[in-house]
C-alpha cells in the first residue's frame, strides 16, 4: 500500500468530526521556532521561565568569571576563575539540554496523540 502522506491525512480527516480535524491538524509537525515557543504553554511553563532566569544569571556569571580571569595576575587567581568559567559554562550547557529534551518530549507526544486519532479514525471505519 504505497500512498502519499497527504493522502493519508485526507482519508484520516474524512472519518473525524470538524473538532477532531481540527486539533489534528494543530497536531502537524513544528519548526524549531514554533518548538521553543512551545516551550512556554502548559502546566510547567513556570518552570521553563525560571531556566531561561537562571541561564540569564549562569551566562552572566560566565561573563564575569572570564573578565576576572583576564585581569588575575596570580596563577592560583587564573585557576580559580577558570573554574568558575567552566562551572556556569557547564551550568548553562545543561539547562540547555534539558530544554531541548523538553522539546523532544513535546513532539513525541504530539505524535502519540496523532497515532490516538489515526487509530479512532481507523477504529471508526471497521465500526
Amino acid at each position: 500500500m504505497k500512498t502519499k502522506k497527504e493522502d493519508i491525512d485526507q482519508l484520516i480527516k474524512e472519518t473525524l468530526t470538524e473538532e477532531e480535524a481540527k486539533f489534528y491538524d494543530d497536531l502537524d509537525e513544528q519548526n524549531v521556532f514554533q518548538m521553543v515557543w512551545g516551550l512556554f504553554e502548559g502546566k510547567n511553563k513556570w518552570i521553563m521561565y525560571l531556566m531561561n532566569l537562571m541561564t540569564l544569571v549562569f551566562f552572566g556569571l560566565f561573563i564575569y568569571c572570564l573578565v576576572q580571569f583576564f585581569n588575575a595576575e596570580v596563577t592560583f587567581d587564573m585557576i580559580k576563575w577558570a573554574t568558575g568559567s567552566v562551572v556556569f559554562l557547564l551550568g548553562v550547557s545543561m539547562l540547555k539540554v534539558f530544554a531541548w529534551m523538553q522539546m523532544d518530549k513535546n513532539a513525541i507526544i504530539r505524535e502519540i496523540k496523532r497515532l490516538e486519532l489515526q487509530v479512532l479514525s481507523l477504529s471508526g471505519k471497521v465500526s
